[in-house]
């Protein structure tokens, strides 16, 4: 008989192991995902034709597993993105994207394929443009001044010398890695008007998970080897993540992979139930028994059963849903467990006010907002991660990117009330000029960030009392409320599958999967 697994989620971890149990198994994957769209917050949004790429998702992993099965979901098509940029004038750029666009935006009109696009990340503060990681030329002297210099110099020779002996809080490795005030001018307003809480407050796993080994020395290593050695591959085995120079992108944003991903499963004899809202979870002698979940269409419960069950939906509800069962402890810590919330707000322009060095619009595909006097955190120009997210060639589409919480005064305010705030203060930094304003639209997404703080300290009982639980497998971002990239929560997935085809019990090298060395499964 054919067993079944039950999995909770339609995100690139969910979708990843339903793939995975199709291609390697005989094991019918059967997907449930609370809501109505594919690819959790990897999804592509469309509003009058104009794509948004929620939070913004360079596909690029150090990992080859990774690296190879996007590409043959996807293959590669076209020269790197650099080529595609560099226009003499605007008239050029306009005849290459009505040539990459000949097939139409329709997803079933265009090629399935991801093109090769160059990064270009930046801060914006005091009114000027940081590279992102800084780069220490001429241009970041000029704008930070010597005495800010000096003091940048000395206190990160200071850290060097006297170096934090225990590091506890994200501040500590923050000030470790960078030393005091180039801390206090590049990351600390930033890192807390992400989280809306003290860096002292935040675990220094946070650091440890998202930044790794990037440092002041590594930093300068790469802008010295990128003078001579340019990235050839795409693989860029010998950088650093937050140093990678070109990735890949589906044409039509993140949700163009796992739409594919979803189809590919439900053709290998999967299922994807949508609108579906988990709401109990029943289990004895360590194995998980069925599945109860109500259709958005009805009050009705339904139940699944199934020999395996992969977890990608926030822990928090996840022990929630399996009742008096668990232990009070393991309650009382997941009750405490906090997130971060998300909204975008998608605006249509003429043009932007602020301009490259050409006069052309700028190369970024996202800009930090360091500007202490605005809430945005973030502004990602979509026109440069794909033709093709922006409808009309002649138009800039760019997202407005603010961290919240539910309930608080950004979360609360009416959707039209927050499009105008947002505008305006993109305008109040010089950024844009309200009147080429066209066209706008909101997006809110809870729980976007599983948080460092709250009750994380004592996460481990939760892993600990989860992992006993022998056919349930954590994953994904909000499954291990771990602040994954993308391929991390691909990874745990594929490694969930090896588990269960080669039957190992221990969950261990799901949670020890760690991106900047090698992958159990690559060994």
């Amino acid at each position: 008989m054919n067993k079944t697994a039950i999995i909770i989620g339609a995100g690139p971890a969910g979708l990843t192991a339903a793939y995975e149990l199709i291609k390697r198994t005989d094991i019918k994957p059967i997907v449930v995902e609370q809501s109505n769209k594919i690819g959790g917050i990897s999804r592509t949004e469309v509003y009058k034709g104009n794509r948004i790429d929620i939070g913004g998702h360079r596909f690029f992993s150090k990992s080859d597993i990774v690296m190879q099965w996007w590409q043959h979901i996807l293959p590669v098509q076209g020269a790197p993105a650099k080529d595609e940029f560099n226009f003499k004038n605007e008239v050029d750029k306009k005849k290459l994207y009505r040539k990459l666009k000949t097939d139409g935006p329709d997803p079933e009109k265009v090629d399935k394929v991801m093109l090769i696009r160059s990064r270009l990340s930046r801060i914006f503060f005091l009114r000027r443009f940081f590279d992102y990681p800084i780069s220490i030329n001429w241009e970041t002297i000029s704008a930070l001044g010597f005495i800010k210099l000096v003091k940048i110099g000395w206190t990160y020779l200071l850290i060097r010398v006297f170096p934090i002996k225990n590091i506890e809080s994200l501040e500590e490795f923050f000030i470790s890695r960078f030393g005091k005030e180039l801390y206090e001018t590049f990351f600390k307003d930033y890192t807390e008007k992400v989280w809306g809480t003290p860096c002292s407050e935040i675990s220094a796993s946070w650091g440890a998970q998202r930044i790794k080994k990037l440092s002041v020395s590594r930093t300068i290593l790469h802008a010295i080897r990128s003078l001579f050695i340019k990235a050839k591959t795409i693989e860029q085995k010998k950088t650093d993540t937050s140093l990678i120079e070109q990735f890949m992108y589906p044409k039509l944003g993140p949700g163009q992979m796992w739409e594919t991903v979803a189809k590919l499963v439900i053709d290998g004899g999967g299922q994807i139930i949508m609108n579906s809202k988990v709401t109990s979870i029943s289990f004895k002698d360590h194995q998980i028994k069925e599945l109860g979940y109500s259709d958005s269409n009805s009050d009705s419960i339904m139940t699944l059963k199934g020999d395996y069950f992969l977890s990608t939906m926030p822990v928090k509800h996840l022990i929630k849903s399996m009742g008096k069962k668990v232990p009070s402890e393991v309650q009382r810590i997941s009750k405490g467990l906090q997130y971060r919330d998300f909204i975008t707000v998608g605006i249509l322009l003429n043009k932007l006010k602020i301009k490259s060095a050409n006069k052309g619009l700028i190369s970024d595909n996202w800009i930090y907002i360091q500007e202490k006097e605005v809430k945005i955190g973030r502004l990602q120009i979509f026109n440069n991660w794909s033709p093709y997210l922006v409808a009309n060639d002649d138009k800039v589409w760019i997202g407005l990117e603010y961290f919240c919480n539910v309930g608080d005064e950004l979360w609360q305010k009416e959707d039209d009330e927050f499009i105008k705030f947002a505008i305006k203060e993109l305008a109040s930094i010089n950024i844009i000029e309200e009147s080429e304003v066209i066209d706008s639209t909101i997006i809110k997404v809870p729980k976007a960030y599983p948080a460092y703080f709250g009750t994380y300290s004592q996460f481990n009982e939760i892993r600990n009392f989860t992992n006993k639980i022998e056919n349930l497998f954590l994953i994904g971002r909000n499954g291990m409320h771990k602040y994954n990239n993308q391929d991390h929560s691909m990874i745990t997935a594929i490694t969930s599958v090896n588990n269960i085809i080669n039957g190992e019990l221990s969950k261990n090298n799901i949670w020890d999967i760690n991106l900047e060395k090698e992958y159990h499964e690559e060994k």
